[in-house]
């Protein structure tokens, strides 16, 4: 089974609530790996599949760029952690020059270019981890990246050196635990519709940051 045929075999085609605009393979409640444990997840040697949801961040930064297409327009655009890849997908909508969308999950790769071509889009894939990378881009979205302290020590110095080298770095954060407490300039804010399933609460406010240098 190719990684196409796994993200196929476990979502179906739907729309995020804030961005119904764009259509993606996502798990729902009537799909397996929605109701999937971490111990039939291990059993087949599969990440955490954040691929096959819609997250908060990533919700707010494509209704971003769906409003505000000159944000991106023109220019290269990576979707970093891009999950599902709705931001990236919107980046392409809203007439992004060049859409990369950066994971490390395999899984999380196929599901982009599944919702891509879904939506009629190119989407890039490069292939592992990106961080460590001289600065190709115009405009970098972060969605929903600072949930664990591993994760945001490794990538938030090489976010800043982007932000350094001239990129727009856009982060949208919905108030997750390790979100640095400086250096940002708030752009935006939307109130995401959620699920208990996935957080704590029914409505997720996220704030679109640009992250400076």
């Amino acid at each position: 089974m190719t990684p196409e045929d796994f993200v196929r075999a476990h979502t179906i085609p739907a729309r995020a609530p804030l961005v119904p605009e764009i259509a993606l393979h996502l798990a729902t409640e009537i799909t397996p790996i929605w109701q999937a444990t971490e111990a039939w997840l291990a059993e087949r040697n599969i990440e955490p599949p954040f691929w096959a949801f819609a997250w908060p961040g990533g919700q707010a930064t494509a209704r971003l760029l769906l409003d505000e297409p000159t944000r991106v327009a023109g220019r290269r655009v990576l979707d970093f952690a891009a999950g599902c890849g709705i931001a990236a997908v919107a980046a392409a909508m809203s007439g992004a020059a060049l859409v990369e969308a950066a994971e490390i999950d395999p899984l999380a790769l196929a599901a982009v270019r599944l919702n891509a071509a879904l939506n009629g889009v190119a989407v890039a894939t490069p292939e592992g981890d990106i961080v460590g990378s001289t600065c190709r881009w115009d405009v970098i979205l972060a969605g929903d990246v600072c949930y664990e302290a591993p994760m945001t020590a490794h990538i938030l110095p090489w976010l800043r050196a982007m932000a350094a080298a001239g990129a727009e770095v856009l982060l949208a954060d919905p108030g997750r635990a390790y979100l640095p407490r400086a250096g940002l300039q708030a752009v935006a804010c939307h109130a995401v519709p959620t699920t208990l399933e996935l957080e704590d609460r029914m409505v997720r406010e996220v704030t679109i940051h640009r992250l400076l240098p």
